[in-house]
Parts: structure tokens; C-alpha cells; sequence
């Protein structure tokens, strides 16, 4: 499910279109008012991408509080939230009060996916943040992300003060390198394949939604976050969703049958 604000403009119809074939359910049903987001990418020779992004006043950012409890469905398996919706008012709110309303059986996991360049002040994104760490299980975060949390530490330093601070289990996507677990005071690492690049558009989000797939599939429940195994077997998988997704042009992650 997608709990988030779609346009009833001409991208809003054609983000409908996609996911519905992609067979999302919406969560926020009533198309709204406000015009889509965009964000532009921009391709280094190397496929790495970097963004600007036209949101404030849009239909992603103008979600509250009442339309996203509203939408948010009591048994899902898994709630997972960042990026912009950590910046954005009232959106950054709705945030925080889903993630008030999760039952006790229900795994969160948070991308902080820091976007300093649309942040005028960082202290709404800090704030979101805040709130929601002592309630995630699972904290995905890029060299990006930690450099902006931990300006004057390594990643691997910051990430591994970010697992012990908060007791939350930490997946750190070193780029085309190698993925950092760190859970219940151990760390290991995965080397992550050598792939012919196009580009990495969505690489984060390919590699946070194979987690969590291949979790659900699995079965696993909330406890077993904690398990050094269980998490190395998802992040491997992951790994294998991101590759493919870097493969392609656009975010555009693979169907099961592809994996």
C-alpha cells in the first residue's frame, strides 16, 4: 500500500496508472488538488544521480495527519517512511502520527535520505527524525546521509553510533561497495557485485523494498530484526533488487519473475 498524496493532474493520472498495473493499493484514494511533485535527475558519467526537486505546495507534501491515519492499514506487516517526508509540512506530521498509531507487532524502518538542498532549515527534519528513531527497527542510510548526521565523524563511525545510541539495527549502503550491518552490537560487511551501471536512480528504495520483501516472504516477524542472519539475508537480497534496478533507466525496480 501507498499511503501518500497523488495529483489529479496529469502526472498524479499517470502515477496512478502505474502503480494500480503494478497492482499498489492506494491508500489515499481521492486524487488531490495540488500539482504532482517532480524531481529532476541529473546522470554523471558514472550513472550516479543527483536532484533537484520542485515540492513545496504539492500534492506529496500536503498530506495530513487525518488522511494518512485514515489510510495507514492496522495489519500491515511493515510501515517504511523518509526522505522528503521528514522536511515537509503538514506531511512530516502525518509522519509522526502513524508511526504513533503502529502496534506493537509492526517493523519500521526509516531511510533518512537527507536532501540538504531542500531543507531552508533542518531543524523540521532533525525533529521527524528524532521522533521516530526510538520507535524504528530498521535504519537504512547512505554515506550521504550519515555525512549530514555526523558531519565530523567517518560513515562507518557514524553508522555505528547511530546503532549503539539508539539500539536500532543499521543498514548502510556504501554505494557500489559494500553494505554495513551492524545488529545487537555486531557489524558485518557484504560486498555488493560488480554491475554495468545505466544509472542509479531509486537504487535506495529498490534495496529497501527487496529488504522488506523478501521479510515478508520469510515471514519474519518484528524480534527478528535483532537476528544478524535473518538481516544478512535480506540485505543480500536487497543488494540483488538495487543491482538490477541500477540496470535499467529510471527507477524502475524488478518484478519477482526477474530475480
Amino acid at each position: 500500500m501507498f499511503v501518500g498524496g497523488v495529483s489529479q493532474d496529469s502526472f498524479g493520472r499517470r502515477i496512478t496508472r502505474e502503480l494500480v498495473s503494478d497492482g499498489v493499493i492506494l491508500g489515499i484514494e481521492q486524487p488531490m488538488s495540488e500539482p504532482s511533485a517532480v524531481a529532476l535527475a541529473s546522470l554523471d558519467d558514472s550513472g550516479a544521480a543527483t536532484y533537484r526537486f520542485l515540492i513545496n505546495g504539492t500534492a506529496a507534501s500536503s498530506v495530513t495527519s487525518e488522511q494518512a491515519l485514515r489510510a495507514f492499514d492496522p495489519q500491515a506487516r511493515a510501515l517504511h517512511v523518509g526522505t522528503l517526508a521528514f522536511v515537509l509540512s503538514p506531511l512530516a506530521q502525518a509522519v509522526c502520527s502513524v508511526i504513533d498509531s503502529m502496534s506493537d507487532h509492526q517493523i519500521l524502518m526509516l531511510d533518512p535520505n537527507a536532501r540538504p538542498d531542500v531543507m531552508t532549515d533542518s531543524t523540521p527534519f532533525a525533529q521527524t527524525l528524532q521522533h521516530a528513531l526510538p520507535r524504528a527497527d530498521l535504519v537504512k542510510v547512505s554515506g550521504d546521509d550519515l555525512e549530514f548526521l555526523f558531519p565530523h565523524l567517518d560513515s562507518t563511525e557514524s553508522a555505528r553510533l547511530l546503532h549503539n545510541s539508539h539500539n536500532v539495527t543499521v543498514l548502510f549502503t556504501d554505494g557500489s561497495k559494500s553494505v554495513h550491518i551492524y545488529v545487537q552490537g555486531s557489524e558485518r560487511v557484504i560486498d555488493v557485485p560488480a554491475i554495468t551501471v545505466v544509472d542509479t536512480v531509486g537504487a535506495g528504495d529498490a534495496f529497501s523494498g527487496g529488504f522488506l520483501a523478501y521479510w515478508a516472504q520469510k515471514d519474519w516477524m518484528r524480534i527478528d530484526c535483532r537476528d544478524m542472519e535473518k538481516v544478512e539475508a535480506a540485505a543480500r537480497f536487497g543488494i540483488q533488487v538495487a543491482g538490477l534496478t541500477c540496470q535499467k533507466p529510471g527507477a524502475q525496480p524488478p518484478f519477482a519473475h526477474e530475480l
